[in-house]
């Protein structure tokens, strides 16, 4: 049987819930329809979170974007929503969506909406210094 969109996201338990992990999705056919005229409207949603206790699963997750398909929506409404549904679904300790919406009458919108769990603290990032690899030779 095919897959139907559904508004219901699916976790799992996180793999390891002692260590702060960076989650990155980047999902390039995201659609909705605009509220005014119901053209559709594309866009490319970026997420980033830290997961608490769950993860959301990734079939789940592309059934519930599916699902914004043949709906209006303005931009900023649709990815606040999102955000608040994976919200309440993972319960992170962080979570960014970045909406970027393909342009519409010469304008390009990128929304971006975030979470954190109250108290939590990210640790500081750490930047790891390129290092070039050259041959030594001596001669």
């Amino acid at each position: 049987m095919p897959s139907l969109p559904s508004k219901t996201l699916e976790t799992f338990p996180n793999p390891a819930p002692g260590r702060d992990f960076h989650i990155h999705m980047e999902i390039p056919e995201f659609t909705c329809l605009c509220p005014k005229t119901g053209q559709p409207d594309f866009a490319t949603l970026i997420l980033d979170y830290i997961p608490e206790k769950t993860c959301v699963e990734l079939k789940s997750l592309k059934l519930y974007i599916w699902s914004f398909r043949d709906q209006g929506c303005f931009h900023e409404d649709v990815t606040n929503r999102i955000l608040d549904d994976l919200v309440k679904a993972t319960k992170p300790r962080f979570m960014r969506l970045t909406a970027k919406f393909y342009v519409r009458g010469g304008i390009f919108t990128n929304v971006v909406a975030e979470h954190r769990k109250k108290g939590w603290k990210p640790q500081p990032r750490v930047e790891l210094a390129e290092f070039a690899t050259q041959s030594n030779t001596r001669g």
